[in-house]
């Protein structure tokens, strides 16, 4: 038996800081439980009451003779502490404390939250709160409302989580007017104990709940936990969908950061990183939320990306068609025997092709015969129906005809009935039916994109990981070295001493402090040569007028090395220069851009993306949370918008994917092994043509002590 049974299932429940007056929120949980039909025993505490609500009161939990599962506490913070004293002493199983003035204010309000998290702790009782909405869970069998939402959602197979109690309250009111049905519900608000992760298990076990809604502020446990855990649940022989919508994702603190993957990775980027290695689907809406939770719950998944749509009008058609393809989706190709039984059902008028338009005077048996053929055809993986009010439109029967179909039918349904009054029979009989219907094309069609993303994260290939070996002793040696000397950047030459430890194929280069120096440098590398500024407080050489290439003799480098100085000293007066670096110059290769950021919260992210000067305006990059394998690796390379440059277009040869992998592989290890590294890019990294490996270009390590 789970330990959060006592929470979402008790059998008696005490309501401590019951109150008789209404509108007063012991009074209102209390009368929400009553009313709503618990099936176990209530017990109001209250020393000051003789009843409420005609329910006898108790002066305190000790007073009730009967065992109690949940302890709900409505008191102040000091209160609270005595009552989860009392709680303890009696036997509760579990506690809610919808009480706020804990953490969220400090001062006291931290101390008295810490003390009660610890007593909690100690006594191996869960605790949901404080400072949150309370829990539901509509069961039959339960029926429990023990919040201060006077609405109990309808029973369903969706269970939701949020931080927040007051978007609590608009959900449950949105889910009515959607007959939306919920397994359970919580607000966890300052989670002194229970936390997603801890939810996300509970879910994940519990046969009545098949998706799970997550409202998420901020995530508390451990991120490689959460991912490893969650992933397992969004993945494996019996998969959770989950599905999450992010709040306070401020970048603010990504302005002031040395590299560009710093200034990139802010808190959004964590999060999505954490997210898509969990096998989580971020929404930005509330509304995407429930569009994609209606979807998932209907538990059919599109074998493939070809959707079939049928509509009655083709403005809808083609609104749906683009957002089909933006999802990820692409229409489906009719075989001539599909065409040809349409024609027996369509008047000439029709569109016969995919959007099939059955045309505005479409009664239910047109719907019904197009539908029936449309998704018997192999080519099509899912189905999305569009229906506008018209004079002759039969809203109800069409709606029939779909549940009787969707019924026996493995492919996925979505439909589109726009309007709200005249099509309100048949979208309530959809909807209690289990069939996915929204009242716009494009919702429609992003909830079976999603059914698709789904479906892609479920089928993913798993590959053997890499065996590769590092040289972690000789890279711990040159990082121990800089941090014993409080020097929190290296230098080109040490950072690039570091990549080749980590199997990273670096240029051969050499420092310069003089034209002449660099001259001979040149001509032991070979022409030409890359020519760079080396100097702390020059971090982005290229701003500084810092970067000369393709120097081809000895005459054009002795004239970049003056340009260069001069340049710098221009860019930044005060910049200690200690030279110019002359480097080999790399063959061509597609430009990529590798980084590290190091959070505190959260640990490593990894950045990949299009590099070279124009990283920050075009921001094709991707993060993903390390330590992370080929798997995470080949998925994340393939996630940027500039992939296909990498796959080769217009006759160009694909460039060395599998060398890429490796070394975002490597540099997974390299921040595991070295915690030390705060921030690091490799821009760019050339990716030369299959079978010739990468090159670094160009590196920036800068180091900080570990949190």
């Amino acid at each position: 038996m789970d330990k959060l049974d006592a929470i979402f299932s008790p059998e008696s429940i005490a309501v401590i800081g019951a109150s008789t007056q209404k509108g007063k929120v012991g009074h209102d949980i209390f009368a929400n439980i009553l009313y709503g039909g618990f099936q176990g025993t209530l017990y109001p505490v209250n020393p000051k009451a003789r009843s409420i609500l005609s329910v006898k009161c108790y002066q305190t939990i000790a007073h009730i003779l009967d065992p109690i599962d949940l302890a709900m506490i409505i008191l102040p913070p000091r209160p609270a502490v005595k009552a989860v004293e009392a709680c303890i002493a009696k036997g509760v199983k579990g506690i809610v404390i919808v009480s706020a003035g804990f953490k969220e204010v400090g001062g006291e309000g931290l101390e008295m939250e810490k003390k009660i998290q610890q007593l909690c702790q100690d006594a191996d009782i869960r605790l949901v709160g404080p400072n949150c909405l309370g829990v539901i869970n509509p069961s039959p069998g339960v029926s429990l409302n023990a919040s201060f939402s006077n609405r109990m959602p309808q029973p369903g197979n969706i269970s939701f989580i949020s931080q927040s109690g007051a978007l609590c309250t608009a959900v449950l009111d949105f889910a009515a007017d959607q007959g939306f049905g919920f397994s359970k519900f919580v607000s966890i608000g300052n989670k002194a104990d229970v936390d997603e992760l801890d939810l996300l298990r509970y879910y994940h076990a519990d046969p009545n709940t098949d998706v799970v809604m997550i409202y998420m502020e901020e995530l508390s446990c451990d991120a490689q936990t959460f991912i490893r855990e969650v992933r397992e649940m969004t993945s494996g022989l019996n998969p959770t969908p989950v599905i999450a919508i992010k709040s306070g994702t401020s970048d603010a603190g990504a302005a002031a950061a040395a590299s560009h993957t710093g200034s990139l990775a802010g808190s959004d980027a964590v999060y999505d990183a954490i997210f898509s290695q969990s096998g989580i689907m971020r929404c930005s809406t509330v509304n995407e939320l429930f569009d994609y939770a209606k979807a998932l719950a209907c538990k059919k998944v599109p074998r493939g990306d070809k959707i079939a749509i049928v509509t009655n009008a083709g403005g809808p058609g083609i609104i749906a068609t683009d957002m089909s393809e933006n999802s990820g989706l692409k229409l489906a190709k009719f075989t001539q025997d599909t065409i040809r039984e349409l024609h027996k059902y369509l008047p000439p008028t029709a569109n016969f092709h995919n959007p099939v338009d059955v045309i505005g005077d479409a009664a239910r048996d047109r719907y019904e015969n197009t539908l029936a053929t449309v998704i018997s055809d192999p080519g099509v993986d899912s189905v999305l129906i569009i229906l506008t009010p018209q004079s002759m439109t039969d809203a109800m029967g069409t709606a029939e005809a779909i549940v009787n179909i969707a019924r026996s039918e493995v492919k996925p349904i979505v439909c589109a009935f726009m309007g709200v009054v005249d099509v309100s029979d048949g979208v309530h009989l959809l909807q209690e039916n289990h069939v996915p219907v929204y009242q716009f094309p494009e919702s429609a069609a992003r909830a079976m994109g999603a059914l698709y993303a789904n479906n892609r994260w479920l089928s993913r290939r798993r590959l053997p990981q890499y065996e590769m070996s590092h040289d972690v002793e000789k890279a711990r040696a040159i990082i121990d070295g800089y941090m014993a000397q409080g020097i929190d950047t290296l230098g080109e030459l040490d950072g690039n001493e570091i990549l080749k430890c980590y199997g990273f194929n670096t240029l051969e280069m050499a420092l310069a402090t003089t034209a002449d120096e660099a001259v001979d440098i040149a001509r032991k590398i070979g022409f030409p040569v890359v020519m760079k500024i080396v100097s702390p407080q020059i971090l982005h050489k290229s701003d500084a007028g810092g970067v000369k290439v393709g120097l081809n003799n000895e005459a054009a480098v002795k004239k970049a090395f003056d340009s260069i100085i001069k340049n710098a000293r221009q860019y930044n007066a005060k910049a200690t220069l200690d030279g110019v670096l002359v480097q080999q110059m790399a063959t061509k290769g597609k430009e990529v851009i590798l980084g590290v950021s190091r959070h505190a919260a959260s640990g490593h992210v990894i950045m990949f993306g299009l590099g070279g000067i124009f990283v920050e305006v075009y921001k094709d990059v991707v993060f993903r949370m390390a330590p992370m394998g080929r798997n995470v690796v080949r998925r994340m390379i393939k996630a940027i918008k500039g992939y296909p440059i990498l796959t080769g277009v217009r006759g160009e040869a694909p460039a060395d994917i599998e060398a890429l992998e490796k070394n975002l592989v490597s540099l997974s290890a390299m921040v595991k092994n070295h915690p030390e590294i705060k921030e690091l890019d490799i821009n760019p990294l050339f990716v030369h043509v299959g079978g010739e490996g990468t090159t670094v270009a160009d590196i920036i390590i800068s180091l900080a002590p570990p949190a």
